[in-house]
């Protein structure tokens, strides 16, 4: 028994170092592009995820550094992720201005009805994949402007959204030390002006896992929202040092609420798996049918048995959740649909669940509340702002970037308004490519 012990604990050291072996920490670079000189005279925006930063974790915890750095610029009561409060939808959602329901990532896994094949954040393959992705990204927004753009990490920034990726991105890894990655940041804001981004995405996973692991409550928590604070002021030195007029944008894709880990929502055990396709989630489990005529009897099966959850129809969820049928553009949300009612969630016999949890409807659970700070020469100094939705942070990095767009999205330019400072028009100096005229 020992040797087979000792096979084993070497076995899984071996698998253990090959799998960091082959993470692949290298920057990708797409060749042979070049900022505008238009763009070259732009400021700059560093767009910055604390995953699962709930609204007041930074009071809670005395995110000091952060507190400064929202009390000098703008900051948000709150901001408001839209349905579902999940990390996929609304870091989408954040930098393309849509409902999730309107961008197609309606969930952090779900079934696609034309595919016939399931989109899974795990799921390298799909990820990278950009027909997957609707709407446009602010990076290719960015780059269709011939404004070059960077990527630290960011749900589609490794995707070619209608066939464009960020000039400068990394395949998702946890492996880069975050001095290492700061670091980059300054190398990209240091390159020459053709070749340097305007746009910057940043992205920071520890506060969600913790919040998971642990609860929103936790010393664990507590610890990983001190780290994130002492990161986000070596960023921002970093950055300063520089000289240039960058722009700082603080936000979070959801909050974190505590579940009751000791009664789990137990799925109901007889759907028939001959007819229905299933998306597990711990706050939704989506049912999609094979054949339409078996959705109503399910459905009324399925109503009997509301216990810790309820039962929708898409074309029943409330219309302020943009989550129903009309607003389903890629044809992707479940025709039925359990939601565990918080702060319960689903779970599996005889496994215990996580202590935190996010994913239910923000307009009835605070808890759901992100976070929005903004600080830098394009915003107003020392005002705080009502909540607002998270469809609106993109017409406000479009504002600061001077990015036109004639498509539609669901934010509007209000926010924008409320928070930027009134920027004279600058005349665009030609610093290159100069001709003689003899």
């Amino acid at each position: 028994m020992k040797k087979l012990s000792l096979f084993v604990l070497l076995a899984l050291c071996f698998n253990f170092i090959n799998a960091q072996s082959t993470t692949d920490t290298t920057q990708k670079i797409i060749a042979g592009r070049e900022n505008s000189i238009k763009q070259e005279q732009k400021p700059y925006v560093i767009l910055i995820s604390a995953d699962g930063f709930r609204y007041d974790y930074a009071e809670k915890y005395g995110a000091t550094n952060l507190l400064n750095l929202a009390n000098s610029g703008v900051r948000a009561e709150s901001m408001i992720p839209s349905y579902p409060s999940l990390t996929f939808p609304n870091h989408y959602t954040l930098v393309t201005g849509l409902y999730p329901a309107h961008h197609g990532l309606v969930n952090n896994s779900f079934y696609d009805r034309e595919k016939k094949t399931f989109y899974g954040m795990r799921k390298a393959s799909v990820v990278k994949d950009g027909s997957w992705y609707g709407g446009t990204p602010i990076w290719v927004l960015a780059e269709q402007h011939k404004m070059l753009s960077a990527s630290f990490y960011w749900v589609g920034s490794e995707a070619d959204v209608k066939g464009v990726l960020p000039t400068y991105y990394y395949t998702y890894n946890e492996a880069i030390p975050i001095d290492r990655r700061i670091q980059i940041v300054k190398d990209w804001l240091q390159l020459p002006e053709d070749r340097r981004p305007h746009l910057i995405t940043f992205y920071f996973p520890e506060v969600d896992h913790n919040g998971h692991e642990f609860g929103p409550d936790a010393p664990e928590t507590q610890q990983s929202v001190r780290w994130l604070d002492s990161s986000i002021q070596k960023l921002v030195n970093t950055v300063n040092s520089t000289g240039l007029p960058v722009n700082f944008i603080f936000v979070s894709d959801h909050g974190m609420t505590t579940v009751d880990v000791d009664h789990p929502v137990i799925v109901p055990n007889n759907i028939d798996t001959t007819k229905f396709l299933v998306s597990f989630g711990a706050e939704i489990t989506s049912l999609y049918a094979k054949n339409k005529a078996d959705i109503p009897n399910a459905y009324q099966a399925l109503k009997l048995q509301e216990n810790g959850f309820k039962v929708y129809l898409r074309d029943s969820i409330p219309d302020s959740l943009h989550y129903k049928t009309s607003d389903d553009v890629m044809n992707r949300i479940g025709d039925i649909l359990l939601v565990a009612d918080w702060p319960r969630g689903f779970g599996t016999p005889g496994r215990k669940m996580k202590s935190g949890a996010h994913g239910y409807n923000p307009y009835t659970v605070k808890d759901m509340h992100a976070t929005f700070y903004a600080w830098g020469p394009a915003f107003k100094k020392h005002i705080t702002i009502p909540s607002f939705q998270n469809v609106n942070v993109y017409p406000i990095v479009a504002d600061i970037l001077k990015l036109k767009y004639d498509f539609k999205i669901d934010g509007t330019q209000e926010v924008a308004k409320e928070i930027l400072k009134k920027m004279k028009k600058k005349k665009f100096k030609k610093k290159r490519n100069k001709l003689k005229i003899e």
